[in-house]
């Protein structure tokens, strides 16, 4: 079969890779239909994060069922499957806990020795903790819907939560990527009252006030603070949405939360943690609270609202190719010509 490999920077190439088999009796083999490429691939694409040469890619997919081992219990060849960005066993202490980025026997796609997102087929480890199955019948425009729960919205959402996103509540979004627009759509979907969105790019601040945002703040660093702090009479947002991991935007994202706020991180951290302003934090008493999104605890809640038609985050992909077509999808999104590609096998 095919699948997208990293070898380098900027180098990701489409190559030939031995079909995937069931390893264990709990395994399935998940046929893609659709995939995409993250932001976070991008640190491996930018070098910015390592990865060894021949190592697979991408963490966002779902697809049919092509085979299950005979321990899998819960799904069947031919059901339409999503897989959360990583695998979990579903049994484990954090697995129960709605934890399944810590569960103990878990994994990334794309990590060493696994297969990866963007590619024909993927080995799923541990299906029933793992696979959400979806309804038969399914438009295409449904599941490319569903798709974004596979991680950015699901990833939005976790950032909402973890900021205390609570009815009437005013909200700050720091990033204009696709988290930062799922994040958005996140908190229109729990009830805030204003939504201020913080970034530049006309393109995505459309999108932002598409999904809910009633403000939007071009400035950066102390400008935007002092921004957020005029449109909120001086004190600052309820909840502050962090979905870039940059120094700069932890530092902004601290500094425009009122005193007894929250801020919600999720962007992946590349540029070290001098960003964490603690006597800031120290002196509004602003908490801080997030990390790696449990997709799979969040997908049976979102595909409800997606399947019932009362949320839709598929304008974040604004771009479509094959599997042919990913490494120009990569380097669309690295030159900021493409928010989020979309990936159809």
């Amino acid at each position: 079969m095919r699948a997208a490999v990293i070898h380098a920077p900027k180098d990701i190439r489409i190559e030939e890779v031995p079909d995937p088999d069931l390893v264990e009796a709990t395994d399935a083999i998940v046929r893609v239909t659709h995939a995409c490429i993250c932001g976070s691939d991008l640190w491996a694409y930018q070098g910015v994060a390592s990865r060894r040469p021949g190592q697979r890619i991408g963490h966002e997919f779902l697809g049919v069922v092509e085979a299950a081992g005979t321990g899998v219990r819960t799904l069947k060849v031919g059901q339409a499957v999503v897989a959360p960005f990583v695998w979990s066993d579903g049994t484990c202490e954090f697995c129960q806990a709605g934890l399944q980025t810590s569960c103990v026997h878990g994994g990334f796609w794309g990590q060493v020795g696994a297969d990866g997102g963007q590619g024909e087929a993927v080995r799923v480890p541990f299906a029933d903790g793992t696979l959400v199955p979806l309804p038969a019948g399914l438009s295409d425009h449904d599941l490319v819907k569903v798709l974004a729960l596979s991680d950015v919205m699901s990833t939005g959402h976790h950032a909402a939560l973890s900021a205390r996103v609570a009815p009437g509540s005013t909200v700050a979004v720091v990033g204009d990527g696709a988290v930062g627009l799922c994040g958005v759509l996140a908190a229109r979907r729990l009830g805030a009252e204003r939504i201020i969105a913080l970034g530049r790019h006309q393109v995505r601040t459309a999108i932002a006030r598409e999904f809910g945002a009633t403000d939007v703040v071009a400035e950066r660093g102390a400008d935007a603070v002092a921004a957020v702090q005029e449109l909120t009479g001086g004190w600052g947002a309820h909840a502050v949405i962090e979905a870039v991991g940059t120094e700069e935007s932890m530092r902004t994202a601290i500094r425009v939360a009122r005193p007894g706020g929250y801020v919600g991180y999720v962007g992946v951290p590349h540029g070290g943690s001098g960003g964490v302003d603690i006597n800031t934090m120290f002196d509004n008493n602003v908490g801080l609270c997030g990390g790696v999104a449990p997709a799979r605890a969040y997908i049976p809640e979102l595909l409800a609202d997606v399947l019932a038609g009362r949320l839709d985050p598929s304008p974040v992909f604004d771009v479509g190719v094959d599997l042919a077509g990913v490494p120009g999808g990569y380097a669309a999104m690295s030159d900021r010509t493409a928010l989020k590609v979309l990936v159809r096998p």
